[in-house]
């Protein structure tokens, strides 16, 4: 067998292992969940859907929920991200790194600052203001959730402006136009598709969230929260599959329509050429700014809010400085720390290196049944974190892929929930890469594998290492997917937060959320300035 064979026959094994991986920890769980909810001792039965009967409530309550949160936390974002329009690059710096401090933080970390900030205890609502107020429900929960969304949605129309034609403005800035004609007439329709796609995705997030109506909703529950309440203190996992089912309807629904409006967005922005300008501070800049400000205070309040219950204690109403909190926190760190940053890390290796493969399969290579399986591979993106480890629990709880009680199940979780996330990471790397130099390397003679090991895989460094950055940070900070699958002896970072944050410890929870936004903090910045450094020699050589 010459060299040639052997190459076709380990480029057909590498597909085919790719292929058994998705449809074994992505598809395989994912229909698992279906059959544990229409089916009961082999017969379709709808007996688990009974709740849309009896607990309307929860449906309508989710929707309402998110539906808020996904219109407050775009309109806060649009603002923020018009607000770099008018601000030099340093103000832009300082902002785009208070979101950042956001995208690295626990989900439900805005609960317990809302609780320790506005509660009935609250250090504002009591101690400053004087004030007995209600902080929980519906106002509560979009409050919290907004507070959360609203950085990854600033990001992304951050990103679109980047990549704005700006002659347009200048144009119009040169016919003397007002601020705000540019903004209304010009700005505002052509960011339409990046608004509609965060609206979309707040409000999947949203639908999705268990944890801040568990800790902010009170007597207003929604299907994310009860789905969750089924598992841990009823056992039902026919119910809580059912939930999520319903929860993932609408899911797919807005997926389909967010993915329309990313074409549009894809598309526009390839005709855009990226220029500065700065917009003359006038007319709807004050009504932007105002919003955008009141974002930024905020969002610092709450971090200076965490950072100090890490550092004080309340004794007969009187707030003073204190260390027991950390000392009481180090045995919860020691025991769960060490074991996020391990599965983190190894979780961002592999699933770096798959999404290079898919992505070479089925972006460069363009194989049809690839481009199915990359589509395919959406399906973590789209279901929510609960859906996805009840998945895990019914599939591989029972031979031959028993699985449960072990690191394997918790690290396999966090590989394929991120990689949608790292296919498009690596991809956004491989446009650099033109079919004139993969028929190059043909043409002189090389296998498909030659090109991926010689041109492919070194052009590809700095999307696997972005790739990899963002799983390590989103395994770090992430709960929904993991929350059934972690045993209490084996439990991780955010788990064991959560567990402090739910039984009232609020002093020694905010020590572990330092400690967790620190840690993100810091490898996002090293890697950024990696990243940075590996972009400025490329452009010197």
């Amino acid at each position: 067998m010459d060299r040639s064979q052997k190459y076709k026959i380990l480029d057909k094994g590498i597909r085919i292992i790719i292929i058994s991986l998705v449809f074994l920890f992505v598809i395989y769980p994912f229909l698992c969940v279906f059959l544990k909810a229409f089916y009961i001792d082999n017969k379709l039965d709808f007996t688990a859907f009974k709740f849309l009967k009896d607990e309307n409530h929860l449906l309508i309550n989710s929707i309402k929920t998110g539906f808020l949160t996904a219109i407050v936390s775009t309109f806060i974002a649009t603002c923020i991200a018009l607000l770099t329009l008018f601000t030099n690059k340093w103000g832009k710096r300082i902002i785009v790194f208070i979101l950042l401090l956001t995208m690295v933080t626990p989900p439900f970390i805005s609960s317990l600052t809302y609780i320790e900030l506005f509660g009935r205890n609250g250090f504002i609502t009591k101690h400053i203001l004087g004030l007995s107020l209600n902080p929980y429900g519906l106002l509560g929960i979009v409050s919290v959730q907004t507070l959360g969304f609203t950085s990854l949605n600033a990001t992304l129309l951050i990103g679109y402006l980047d990549s704005f034609d700006m002659t347009m403005i200048e144009s119009a800035k040169s016919l003397r136009a007002s601020t705000t004609a540019i903004v209304k007439d010009i700005i505002l329709p052509l960011m339409v598709p990046p608004i509609a796609v965060s609206v979309l995705l707040s409000f999947i997030k949203s639908v999705a969230d268990f944890s801040t109506p568990m800790l902010i909703g009170g007597a207003f529950n929604t299907l994310a929260t009860e789905s969750y309440l089924s598992v841990i203190e009823k056992g039902n996992t026919m119910r809580a599959a059912a939930m999520s089912i319903v929860i993932f309807l609408p899911s797919i629904i807005v997926f389909f329509v967010y993915t329309y409006f990313l074409k549009r967005q894809n598309s526009a922005s390839k005709i855009m050429r990226s220029s500065q300008v700065k917009l003359k501070k006038s007319g709807i800049y004050y009504i932007i700014a105002a919003v955008a400000v009141f974002f930024i205070i905020w969002i610092s309040i709450q971090y200076i809010a965490i950072f100090m219950s890490s550092f004080t204690g309340k004794s007969k109403g009187n707030i003073y400085f204190t260390l027991d909190n950390i000392k009481q926190a180090i045995p919860y760190i020691k025991t769960s720390f060490i074991r996020s940053i391990v599965y983190s890390v190894i979780a961002g290796l592999i699933v770096s290196f798959l999404g290079l493969l898919v992505s070479y399969y089925s972006y460069l290579r363009g194989i049809k049944h690839m481009k199915i399986l990359d589509m395919l591979s959406n399906l973590p993106y789209i279901i929510p974190g609960t859906f996805f480890g009840l998945g895990y629990i019914f599939a591989f709880h029972d031979y031959p892929f028993k699985l449960t009680g072990t690191a394997a199940i918790v690290i396999l979780n966090l590989i394929f929930r991120q990689l949608p996330l790292a296919i498009r990471a690596v991809q956004s790397k491989m446009t650099q890469i033109t079919k004139a130099t993969i028929n190059s390397s043909k043409d002189l003679g090389a296998h498909e594998l030659n090109t991926f090991k010689d041109i492919v895989l070194p052009m590809s460094k700095q999307g696997l290492f972005l790739s990899f950055t963002n799983t390590f940070i989103s395994s770090m900070t992430t709960i929904g997917s993991i929350i059934f699958l972690v045993y209490p002896n084996r439990k991780l970072a955010t788990l064991v937060l959560f567990d402090l944050v739910s039984s009232g410890k609020y002093n020694i929870a905010s020590v572990l959320s330092s400690v967790i936004i620190i840690i993100c903090l810091i490898f996002s910045l090293t890697s950024y300035r990696l990243l940075h450094r590996r972009d400025n020699v490329f452009r010197d050589n």
